[in-house]
């Protein structure tokens, strides 16, 4: 808004653009090659993704595919490789839980949206809205149970996804996508599902056999994700 606003010109933009995209790369450039290169190879959705609201109506799902990269990127860090057998199921974990919650910010916008061009999942949906994230909240949680299976968790992150599945169940049987309040309240809401997720991790990966945790990298994978 300040942009469009003249409050902050161009050249100021891509100052700050230039300085966060080092900032980022001074950070990635400490970890093995392998996570360099992971890391680089999301730059593609990271450019795409401001101007694929524009010609498509999944800008959500870019999004997604985008901001939980570090589902790949904190495995590959702590092995120097990435095992997507646990890895990909964690991503699209991610993933869904992306649509989720920016599907619900969308409806906030969507009038203001349709005025502008933009496009948005909150568009393509419809008043089929709540259908289409409850099968993204299964996704959700089927692909984070598969991700604990995979590394051997323990009851504290089973209980914490159990917890987060309520938590979407009772966030999209309520929500009211013709209420932009309630929309801002359900999008808010979803710090919590960050928390527990969290919590359930850091407690599952105590309860452990020491002996396993050395050689499984999920915590700081799932970390990752979550925040």
């Amino acid at each position: 808004m300040l942009f469009f606003s003249g409050q902050v010109s161009m050249f100021d933009a891509l100052v700050f653009l230039g300085g966060q995209l080092g900032l980022g790369l001074l950070v990635l450039l400490q970890l093995n090659w392998y996570s360099v290169l992971l890391g680089a190879a999301s730059m593609g959705l990271v450019v795409l993704y401001p101007v694929a609201k524009r010609f498509t109506y999944w800008p959500q799902a870019v999004l997604g595919l985008a901001f939980n990269w570090g589902a790949l990127l904190g495995w590959s860090a702590v092995h120097g490789t990435c095992n997507f057998t646990a890895c990909i199921p964690l991503y699209v974990a991610g993933v869904s839980w992306t649509m989720i919650y920016d599907t619900i910010y969308a409806h906030q916008d969507k009038y203001d949206d349709i005025v502008l061009g933009i496009r948005s999942t909150a568009l393509k949906f419809g008043d089929n809205t709540k259908m289409w994230l409850t099968g993204f909240a299964t996704t959700m949680t089927s692909s984070l149970l598969l991700t604990g299976y995979i590394c051997e968790q323990t009851w504290p992150f089973y209980t914490s996804v159990g917890i987060v599945a309520l938590h979407l169940a009772r966030q999209i049987s309520t929500l009211d996508i013709a209420d932009a309040e309630d929309c801002a309240k359900k999008f808010l809401s979803n710090r919590r599902v960050g928390l527990f997720l969290f919590v359930g991790i850091v407690l599952g990966t105590y309860f452990k056999d020491p002996s396993s945790i050395a050689s499984n990298s999920a915590t700081v994978a799932l970390l990752s994700s979550s925040s």
